[in-house]
């Protein structure tokens, strides 16, 4: 759990949701803890991708997989408990009885948006379009928003439950966290095209390879691009009408439309 967890990464899905909490004026400190529990799901979700029977991948933050140093059935383990251990931090956490329906909103958000609704069944439709050569724009917007979208938006959402947010704003939050999402898949995918294995921390090339749907694949590098800077403003013009014109939102959404890895 700890080769995995302390690899590195970005944290973009703990940060998001302190950055959502801050803009409302909450405090970040007391919801740290809260926040990791997001980022513990999301490195379950990474061991359980690089398996030999997922994407089989020897890299991942720069280091070898969980299932390259440990074997798979111990890969297989330390994803559930980085799963088990994210839910239940969430459930605990912020503590305090001011917290209470917050941190059930949330657990239920997550737990929807990494289920059979959103990035596990994403995750089915991503091995389901390996298999075939249908290479549909609806298709490939619908798997992204569930695989990588869906999570992204909860932890948005979640710093606004945390800060105490109206419905309205909740929903400004989503809108962003939907953007953001699609604009780091797309570039994910361009800097899988772009990039190398020294770079990205991790095999580059990969998705081709596999046959994967990606972005460049169906739309091409040039549009690609274009699409990644209409959901990057996108997601500013959101964070913009959300009180305090979102702060370190916006910093977000460059960032991802920036990052080299």
């Amino acid at each position: 759990m700890r080769h995995s967890l302390f690899a590195g990464g970005k944290r973009l899905r703990p940060i998001l949701c302190l950055a959502a909490a801050e803009a409302l004026g909450a405090r970040s400190g007391e919801l740290l803890a809260a926040a990791c529990g997001l980022e513990l799901i999301h490195t379950y979700s990474l061991v359980h991708d690089d398996l030999p029977a997922m994407d089989d991948a020897p890299l991942r933050r720069g280091a070898p997989t969980s299932h390259v140093v440990f074997g798979e059935a111990v890969a297989i383990l330390a994803g559930d408990a980085l799963l088990t251990l994210g839910l239940s931090v969430l459930a605990r956490h912020p503590e305090g009885g001011r917290h209470a329906a917050a941190r059930l909103e949330v657990l239920v958000s997550v737990t929807q948006a990494i289920g059979s609704e959103g990035m596990i069944g994403g995750q089915v439709s991503d091995l389901e379009a390996e298999r075939n050569s249908l290479k549909s724009p609806d298709l490939l917007s619908s798997i992204h928003e569930a695989k990588t979208g869906r999570l992204i938006r909860a932890s948005a959402t979640a710093g606004g439950r945390y800060a105490f947010a109206s419905e309205d704003v909740l929903a400004k939050l989503d809108a962003y966290g939907r953007a953001l999402g699609l604009a780091f898949q797309i570039k994910d995918d361009l800097l899988d095209v772009e990039s190398d294995a020294e770079t990205l921390g991790k095999r580059s090339g990969s998705d081709s390879a596999a046959r994967k749907l990606t972005f460049p694949a169906v739309w091409g590098i040039d549009r690609s691009r274009q699409m990644l800077a209409e959901k990057t403003e996108e997601a500013i013009t959101r964070a913009g009408s959300l009180p305090g014109a979102g702060r370190r939102l916006v910093e977000l959404a460059r960032f991802v439309e920036q990052r080299r890895a």
